[in-house]
């Protein structure tokens, strides 16, 4: 049996500018993949609505061969930061993931809401709880 799953963008690890890799990346509509391996192949996945943040990073050499580094922080129990390393186009990529994540939170009516703390260690709202 064979399930074919629609991929919106999918690359190598790439050594020197030129995909010579076993690990593979690709992006469905509602997750992201990683395959890593050639004799043993161990495949993992982050589901989009759970992913938290995205980050780019592109060193000299990386940006000599027109790859670079996107990094997926995400609530994941199994893969909590999915790194996808030395993939052509890190920026349009990033967007691409963003845009679907985006997507799929809106689809499933999720929200992470951000608690706002201060420095200081005053915890205002216990004192108002008291009065």
């Amino acid at each position: 049996m064979s399930i074919n799953i629609e991929c919106l963008w999918k690359d190598r690890k790439r050594h020197l500018g030129l995909p010579l890799s076993f690990t593979r990346y690709s992006l469905s509509e509602d997750r992201l993949f990683v395959s890593e391996g050639f004799l043993n192949i161990k495949d993992d996945e982050v589901l989009l609505y759970r992913v938290r943040d995205i980050d780019t990073r592109r060193s000299l050499w990386q940006r000599l061969f027109g790859v670079g580094t996107v990094t997926v922080i995400s609530s994941d129990k199994t893969m909590p930061v999915l790194v996808l390393k030395n993939i052509k186009d890190p920026v349009l990529v990033k967007e691409l993931i963003h845009k679907q994540v985006e997507e799929m939170k809106i689809r499933r009516r999720v929200r992470f809401g951000e608690i706002a703390t201060t420095d200081t260690g005053d915890d205002d709202d216990l004192d108002d709880m008291d009065n």
